[in-house]
């Protein structure tokens, strides 16, 4: 919000759950404005970083640092694109307003506040997707199973993830000194790290992060680790029944072990992700699941077949949360004008989609969102390694040309917005 001051903007804050700007020229009653959403919080950190996440730099045209690219970079471009229409004296018939919020990765209860408490704009575009337009979002379960019975006094502690929605790149157990450990240790994948100490080992896993909305290219830390333990024949019968069906209901990333897999023709397949496990201070085991689900679905029924699935093997669910999918009408004039303007500009043939990933869309009425990725604009930088640079993955980056250019898409989008009936 001082940052929007500083460059003539009126602000205001939502009792902190979220706050807004605008433009004196361009200002108007919330409800008939076109309000744009951008939120300013991130993901944790992961691992792998090569540089400090909370230290951004600029290097070659491009900005590293955690939130760079989702979504803070596409966030203050929004705020430059509001201050150039009106800095051009280009005045549009709808007002523009600008909302940001501050819970966007954690449930978006920001959102949920704001559209309880306050008015909401006449349509809402949310600059947190590739372009052109996505105007659909997958429902998204968050769930987790936890073992009835608790782990042996053998398995001292238990990690693995750092955030419901992204694939965990690093998994460790701590087991206690035995000879059973100790001989199964030289059967353990090379993969697996092992460190002993005075009286345990500590075996660590790692893998590939990913967006669990996208976990294509993704490799799990907590499956490597508990296929791994299962090989060797480390574990306890009890402890080893308990893993083969987390390596069970995890894996693949389209639900299959927890027989939930399913698709349509609208948003495709159903995605599922064991994002995190660990040890409760009772010793049960738990494993979590960010579940993306077809627009089409029934969640209900994917909920039920999660629960006979567990409790068969000896587990209970807690479900954490079911955010019901998003669609905006296909056939609204708005969706086909945003596509075009980006189409003529960037010299692309693209069609509006519907994605996995969730944005603020889900949250709000009559809402899509528009940009400002762009497709096969990548990160091209020997800085960046493989499995780096993206969104939620480490030393997340932003292309500064990639970002200049859809802020030129992004502009002309809200001149030629400006003749449809919203």
């Amino acid at each position: 919000m001082q940052i929007g001051r500083e460059h003539g903007f009126e602000t205001e804050n939502y009792e902190y759950y979220c706050g807004s700007m605008w433009r004196k020229e361009s200002g108007g009653p919330v409800e008939e404005s076109i309000g744009f959403w951008g939120h300013l919080d991130v993901v944790p950190l992961g691992d792998n970083w090569q540089f400090s996440p909370y230290e951004p730099f600029e290097k070659d045209g491009y900005i590293v640092g955690r939130g760079s690219q989702d979504n803070k970079g596409p966030t203050i471009g929004t705020m430059y694109c509001i201050q150039c229409l009106d800095e051009l004296g280009i005045h549009l018939k709808h007002p523009l307003r600008m909302f940001f919020g501050c819970d966007e990765e954690r449930g978006m209860k920001d959102m949920e506040y704001y559209v309880e408490n306050y008015p909401c704009p006449k349509m809402s575009i949310i600059a947190d997707c590739g372009f052109p337009v996505c105007y659909g979002e997958k429902g998204i379960i968050e769930t987790n199973l936890v073992s009835d019975e608790p782990l042996s006094e053998d398995i001292l502690s238990l990690s693995g993830g750092t955030a419901s929605n992204m694939v965990p790149d690093f998994a460790e157990i701590v087991l206690k000194k035995t000879e059973r450990v100790k001989a199964a240790l030289e059967l353990l994948p090379k993969e697996i790290e092992i460190e002993e100490r005075e009286d345990s080992y500590r075996l660590t896993a790692r893998g590939i992060s990913r967006h669990t909305a996208f976990p294509d290219g993704g490799v799990s830390a907590i499956a490597r680790l508990a296929k791994g333990l299962l090989y060797a024949d480390i574990l306890s019968d009890e402890d080893a029944e308990k893993y083969m069906y987390l390596c069970e209901a995890g894996q693949d990333f389209y639900g299959r072990g927890l027989q939930i897999q399913c698709s349509d023709k609208v948003s495709g397949k159903l995605s599922c992700v064991q994002s995190m496990f660990g040890r409760r201070e009772d010793g049960r085991l738990f494993m979590h699941f960010n579940i993306r689900y077809p627009i089409e679905a029934d969640s209900e029924s994917i909920i039920s077949a999660i629960e006979k699935s567990a409790r068969r093997r000896g587990f209970s669910q807690e479900l954490i949360r079911d955010s019901k999918p998003n669609y905006f009408d296909r056939n609204h004039p708005a969706v086909d004008v945003l596509t075009d303007v980006f189409n003529e500009i960037a010299g692309a043939e693209s069609e509006p989609y519907v994605m996995a990933g969730g944005t603020y869309a889900r949250k709000l009425p009559r809402a899509f969102a528009f940009g400002m990725g762009i497709p096969g604009e990548g990160l091209e930088h020997p800085m960046f390694l493989p499995g780096h640079g993206g969104g939620h993955e480490p030393d997340e980056g932003l292309r500064l040309e990639s970002l200049f250019k859809a802020m030129k898409i992004f502009c002309m989008g809200l001149i030629a917005l400006d003749d449809v009936e919203i």
